[in-house]
């Protein structure tokens, strides 16, 4: 793997959440060559895998995990150690700091192609070739894939005979936020695990501790629907847990509102947590993302289940690069008249 300049300096690792640390202690415990952590977003599913391959090849592992001052553990959060692989969408790489192979960055910067959404089979082939290698630390290797479900059929099979066979001491870590989208036979050749969900305490203090002030935990949390990473990922990108609240009265006026600011797959993704609550309402069951006074009475439960579908149907195409503002401008306006209906 490429290295970079600005990866020999010292790296600092932030302390690992609470219900994380739970987790990497109970899966430290067990034996098998390959997990398939899953759960929906938020939940850290890199975290924990990253807290499994640290402790995998770390020198001075103890029952809690990597050391944390070993050469292995900082050649890892300097993103440049000789025996571990992480394999992920080059878009993902680069917002998360880590290096690209030296012709994968050339292609980028020489305007070639533009950074790949998904994890390319170029990659894995490369992935595959690795684990044949011999490990330069003497610990074993690991292959880190995430989000797993971003490979797609092409490059879940270069994967298949490795992972049932991994040559020498290889170990293999998956992380999914959509496990269902994956091949059966990676799912079969994979030890499951089912990322657990904090207490809210627990999420509440974390994200103190990440600076959140303590007037907007609550609602941040709400929004992101419990799930601690969502909500501090949201809080950093700007959205305001203020204007969340007042997105169902907007729309229901034809305004964008919270949603003026945000990418395709995002508008899309709000718009169905707004269906999600109003279905709950309809049923009679708490809303998990707005505050029930902040809703309005719901439709139909067929009204709402079309609205369900035909969003499900927009997130297929919501990242193609359709105009932004008209897709936008469609959206708001199915999703007044669903609220409107009520009358």
């Amino acid at each position: 793997m490429a290295t970079s300049e600005k990866n020999t300096a010292q790296a600092v690792t932030p302390p690992v959440a609470p219900w994380i640390a739970q987790q990497r202690d109970a899966l430290l415990q067990q034996r098998g060559h390959a997990w398939l952590l899953q759960g929906p977003s938020g939940l850290g599913q890199f975290a924990l895998a990253m807290e499994l391959v640290r402790a995998w090849l770390c020198d001075a592992p103890g029952a809690h995990g990597a050391c944390g001052q070993c050469a292995s553990c900082h050649a890892i959060d300097v993103h440049a150690h000789t025996d571990l692989c992480v394999l992920m969408p080059e878009t993902t790489m680069l917002a998360l700091g880590w290096p690209l192979p030296e012709k994968a960055q050339a292609d980028i910067d020489d305007k070639k192609r533009k950074p790949s959404q998904e994890i390319r089979v170029d990659a894995m082939r490369d992935a595959v070739e690795f684990t044949q290698r011999t490990s330069g630390r003497g610990k074993g290797k690991a292959v880190l894939v995430y989000p797993a479900e971003q490979m797609n059929a092409v490059t879940a099979n270069a994967l298949l005979k490795t992972l049932e066979e991994p040559p020498g001491d290889v170990r293999f870590v998956l992380a999914t936020e959509a496990a269902h989208q994956l091949l059966p036979t990676i799912r079969s050749r994979c030890l499951s695990h089912t990322m657990q969900w904090p207490v809210a305490e627990a999420a509440s203090t974390w994200l103190a501790g990440q600076g959140v002030p303590a007037d907007q935990i609550t609602s941040a949390l709400q929004a992101a629907g419990g799930r601690p990473e969502d909500a501090l990922a949201q809080l950093q990108a700007g959205r305001s847990p203020q204007v969340w609240k007042k997105l169902p009265k907007d729309l229901a006026q034809g305004q964008a509102g919270a949603l003026a600011s945000l990418a395709g797959p995002q508008v899309v993704d709000a718009l169905q947590k707004l269906c999600h609550d109003l279905l709950m309402l309809r049923v009679g069951a708490a809303p998990r993302f707005f505050d029930k006074a902040d809703l309005p009475a719901p439709p139909t439960l067929a009204v709402l289940s079309r609205w369900s579908k035909a969003l499900t149907q927009s997130m297929k195409t919501a990242d193609h690069p359709f105009n932004q503002g008209l897709m936008l401008e469609a959206l708001v306006a199915q999703a007044a008249s669903v609220l409107q209906s009520r009358r």
